[in-house]
């Protein structure tokens, strides 16, 4: 009898103990809404208009000064520093420009306390990229520290 109450009672505080939430989970939780709102901010209101514009200014303040992109684009390998990539996007016409089809879209944010990785959906010129952006809260602010593409056929 004294082994049944026992079992119960662990069976029962096992139980409870699963279904409570840690505060630390909670506390994530609670800021995923505003981070979740926040990333999407920065991809919409810098990032795609950053690449569609062709302003290295703003599209250079979503990133980290010493981010890496990583990919490949027409079947080719893509790795690139995030200067050399400013220096590309500077060179080019922009999509804006070039009177062509852009579009960028947020497939999903995924976040974790500090860092989050975001996959994105670009279509601009012949290209159809899909994105891993990761990014990480630096002083408050979400910043891209690497980027990975893969130009995928249509």
């Amino acid at each position: 009898m004294k082994l049944l109450i026992i079992s119960s009672f662990l069976f029962i505080t096992l139980t409870a103990a699963a279904q409570q939430p840690s505060t630390k989970h909670t506390m994530h939780m609670n800021n995923y809404a505003a981070d979740s709102t926040d990333i999407a901010r920065v991809l919409t209101d810098v990032y795609f208009k950053g690449i569609y514009e062709g302003d290295v200014n703003l599209l250079g303040s979503a990133y980290y000064s010493s981010t890496l992109l990583f990919g490949d684009a027409a079947g080719k390998p893509y790795f690139k520093t995030l200067a050399q990539y400013l220096e590309g996007v500077k060179n080019r016409q922009s999509p804006k420009d070039s009177g062509k089809p852009f579009k960028g879209e947020i497939i999903s944010i995924e976040i974790i306390n500090s860092i989050a990785v975001a996959m994105v959906h670009v279509k601009m010129y012949d290209f159809n990229y899909f994105e891993l952006l990761s990014f990480h809260k630096l002083d408050g602010k979400w910043i891209i520290v690497n980027k990975m593409i893969a130009d995928v056929k249509q």
